[in-house]
């Protein structure tokens, strides 16, 4: 590493953790210029201000789709305020890393390897935007849809631009009846973005969120005196219920109250969804 890259990584990361010069330049030299290795060495050596803008909450940002011959690709980049995820440097690094993520097919590793067209690794661009802007930025989650097998679609809700919103959702749907499939895709896209279930049908659901929803609902029982054996039967509609709301297939249509959407689906398939509203979860 020459003199001037040496000083440019020190300089990054005293702008990141606070941290004085001598402290700085021993975590580069320790760690081969690896600057989110050497930020790690410091928080492990005690050293308090390190994690300054690390440890923050970064539940604001951007969700972006990217498509292309059928095939979608999913990103969130999130920041600390909304105010950044309006700022001008913020969206064009969000949209380039789009594309990246489309053409990594949403591998992160891949993605945070990859060179942008300033040909530096988006990870040590993203290091330098969060020096620029002074808040934490992160690269949080993404994910692929190949066009193999079914037909893919997507929805942005509240779109600032073409592709970019806090909410967007993905469905991939069968092929049976391929000419129906676009105008249904998008509506169950919008359909999913604005009711959020859990999974396609009851059997996708984690049976570890309904164990614990049945023991929320026999604890609520039980505390307003319920007798035991009312209190299997109450659990039992309850949980049902609970099912209704949270699976895809099971719930009522957005567009038409006097439907589920398994009613809509008119012999089509749903393989899989996702959903990415920004910060959730965060």
């Amino acid at each position: 590493m020459s003199n001037k890259d040496l000083l440019e990584n020190i300089k990054k990361l005293r702008e990141l953790t606070g941290v004085g010069f001598k402290d700085c330049k021993l975590a580069i030299d320790e760690n081969n210029g690896d600057i989110e290795k050497s930020i790690e060495f410091l928080r492990k050596k005690g050293i308090a201000k390190a994690s300054k803008k690390m440890s923050r909450t970064a539940s604001e940002g951007l969700a972006l789709v990217n498509t292309k011959d059928g095939e979608i690709s999913l990103i969130e980049i999130n920041s600390e305020t909304d105010f950044v995820a309006k700022n001008k440097d913020f969206i064009s690094f969000c949209k380039e890393l789009s594309n990246i993520c489309f053409n990594n097919k949403g591998d992160i590793k891949k993605i945070e390897s990859s060179k942008m067209k300033n040909n530096m690794l988006v990870k040590d661009n993203l290091v330098d935007l969060i020096s620029k802007i002074g808040e934490k930025i992160t690269i949080r989650r993404s994910k692929f849809f190949d066009n193999k097998n079914g037909s893919n679609f997507h929805y942005v809700h509240n779109a600032i631009e073409q592709n970019i919103g806090k909410i967007i959702s993905v469905v991939k749907l069968s092929d049976e009846t391929k000419d129906k499939n676009r105008e249904i895709g998008i509506k169950l896209a919008m359909h999913i973005a604005a009711s959020n279930p859990l999974s396609v049908d009851k059997n996708d659901l984690d049976k570890k969120i309904l164990d614990k929803e049945l023991e929320i609902i026999k604890a609520e029982l039980s505390n307003s005196g319920k007798e035991d054996d009312m209190i299997e039967k109450i659990s039992k509609g309850k949980l049902n219920k609970f099912i209704s709301d949270n699976t895809l297939v099971n719930q009522i249509w957005i567009m038409d109250p006097k439907k589920k959407v398994s009613d809509i689906l008119q012999g089509i398939k749903v393989l899989s969804f996702t959903r990415y509203k920004v910060g959730e979860g965060v």
